[in-house]
């Protein structure tokens, strides 16, 4: 099973969302950003280096939520949801293809990665609808 950390950073009504990249797994899925957990390594130091890493954004943890798990087929995936606030609104992208910062109206409007589905309704009651 592999243990993957996930940023769920909400800034002005809206979460941030990245498409993976053309080389990677899932190919153009959307996806909360984040990675896997080193040994020895806790969910919110995972998540501080991967977005430095993969966005080049510093960001702070405020509240680690319940892990989901999916079943791939090929793999299994722990997803640790971990609600972050960020430096800025304007990710470097290092790995991913594109970036969108979306609102309640268009969360549902992209192609997510299945493992992070079960997340959605979550963070669809924490951006107000204006």
């Amino acid at each position: 099973m592999l243990r993957v950390a996930c940023a769920i950073i909400i800034q002005n009504n809206k979460v941030l969302a990245v498409q993976r990249g053309t080389n990677m797994m899932m190919a153009g899925k959307w996806e909360f950003p984040g990675g896997k957990l080193e040994l020895g390594e806790t969910p919110s130091q995972c998540i501080v280096r991967e977005i430095l890493e993969e966005l080049a954004m510093k960001i702070q943890v405020v509240e680690v939520w319940p892990s989901t798990t999916h079943d791939y087929n090929e793999f299994k995936i722990e997803l640790i949801p971990l609600r972050c606030k960020a430096d800025r609104t304007s990710p470097i992208l290092k790995e991913h293809q594109d970036f969108r910062w979306l609102d309640s109206e268009s969360l549902f409007e992209v192609d997510w990665a299945e493992a992070d589905i079960p997340i959605l309704e979550k963070v669809a009651s924490l951006l107000v609808t204006n």
